[in-house]
C-alpha cells in the first residue's frame, strides 16, 4: 500500500486539474443531526465524484510509462468512467468504457462528452466488467480494475485534505461501492497517526462486505437492487475486504428510503444535490444520531451525479 510521500505525489499530480474540494459545517445540518458535521464536497470535482482523483493518478502513470499504447477499457456505472475518461482526454490515453444496459443515461451521456467509446452490455455491473475484459483481450486494450493501487492513492487525496483541514475527527463515515475510497480513508487515517474511527455504508440491498465480514469470508450476492447506483456491487474485491476487516469499526446499511431522506436533507440544509451513492454516509449518520452527539463527525458527499427522471421518482416522489 502507498506511504505518505506515494499520497502527497498523488495529491500534487491531482492539483493540477482542480483544486481542493471545501469541507463545510453546515449549521442547520449540524442542529438536524444534534453535533457538530464536516461534510466533505467530493460532488464540486471536474465531474462531480471524488472518483476523478484516482483517474488522474492511475492515467498519468500510464501515460508517463508508455504502457497502454492502444488505450484502457473499464466498466462502471458512471463515476469510475468519467473518471478515466477526464484523465484519459487530459493526458492523451484512448479510453473505452463498458456499462449494464439501463444504466444511467446522464451518466452515459457524461462519459460520451469527456470522449470515452461507450458500449452496453449485461445486466449489471459484474456482467459488465466481464465483457470489459473480454474486449481488453480481443482488442489489446489495458483492462483497468475499479479497485488498483494507483486509483486507491488517487482517491485518497480527499481523505488527506479533510484530515488535514478538521483534525480531531471523532468518526468519519464513507460509503462503499467496491471499496477505494473506505480503503483510502483507512490508509490516510493510518498514516497521519489519527484516532478517528472509520464507519463504513453499504446500501441493505447490496451489502456485499457487511455480510462478508460477518460471514468470516467473502460472498456473492445473487443482486444489488438498489436506486444507489454507486452502491450496487454484488462481489468483493480480496484485498479491498482485507483492508476494510482491519480498518473499519462497523459498517452500518441503509435502506434506498433513507438515502431518499438524505438527498432532501441535504438540499434543504445545504443546496447541494447528491447522487444516491453521495448521500448514503449521510443517512447513516441520521441512523446513528443519537449515538453520536456530543462527537466531531465528518461526512463524505461522494458525488452528485444524479438523473433528473430518478430525481423525480424515487426522491420527490
Amino acid at each position: 500500500m502507498f506511504s505518505l510521500g506515494d499520497l502527497e505525489h498523488a495529491h500534487r499530480q491531482v492539483q493540477t486539474a482542480f483544486a481542493p474540494t471545501a469541507q463545510y459545517r453546515w449549521p442547520l445540518l449540524c442542529d438536524r443531526v444534534g453535533t457538530e458535521v464536516w461534510v466533505k464536497h467530493e460532488n464540486h470535482t471536474p465531474i462531480g465524484s471524488f472518483k476523478v482523483r484516482g483517474g488522474l493518478v492511475y492515467v498519468g502513470r500510464l501515460a508517463r510509462e508508455a504502457t497502454a499504447p492502444n488505450g484502457v477499457i473499464s466498466a462502471t456505472r458512471g463515476n469510475h468512467g468519467q473518471s478515466l475518461a477526464y484523465a484519459g482526454r487530459r493526458l492523451g490515453v484512448p479510453v473505452t468504457i463498458v456499462v449494464p444496459n439501463g444504466n444511467s443515461t446522464e451518466k452515459n451521456a457524461a462519459m460520451r462528452a469527456l470522449g470515452a467509446r461507450l458500449i452496453e452490455h449485461g445486466a449489471d455491473f459484474d456482467e459488465a466488467r466481464l465483457e470489459a475484459a473480454r474486449l481488453a483481450e480481443a482488442e489489446g486494450l489495458l483492462f483497468t480494475p475499479t479497485f488498483h493501487p494507483d486509483l486507491v492513492c488517487g482517491v485518497a487525496t480527499w481523505a488527506l485534505e479533510l484530515f488535514r483541514a478538521t483534525s480531531d475527527l471523532d468518526a468519519l463515515y464513507v460509503p462503499i461501492g467496491l471499496g477505494s475510497s473506505i480503503c483510502g480513508a483507512i490508509r490516510v487515517r493510518d498514516l497521519l497517526g489519527a484516532r478517528t474511527e472509520i464507519v463504513g455504508v453499504q446500501s441493505a440491498e447490496a451489502a456485499v462486505y457487511a455480510q462478508s465480514l460477518e460471514a468470516g469470508h467473502a460472498v456473492e450476492l445473487e443482486s444489488a437492487d438498489t436506486n444507489a447506483d454507486g452502491l450496487a456491487v454484488r462481489i468483493c474485491d480480496p484485498d479491498a475486504l482485507t483492508m476494510i476487516k482491519r480498518g473499519v469499526s462497523r459498517i452500518v446499511t441503509v435502506s434506498d428510503e433513507e438515502v431518499a431522506n438524505a438527498i432532501r436533507i441535504y438540499w434543504t440544509d445545504t443546496h447541494n444535490l447528491a447522487e444516491g451513492a453521495g448521500a448514503a454516509a449521510l443517512a447513516a449518520l441520521m441512523q446513528e444520531r443519537v449515538t453520536v452527539a456530543g462527537r466531531r463527525v465528518g461526512v463524505l458527499l461522494s458525488g452528485g451525479n444524479i438523473d433528473l427522471a430518478l430525481f423525480r421518482e424515487w426522491v420527490l416522489g
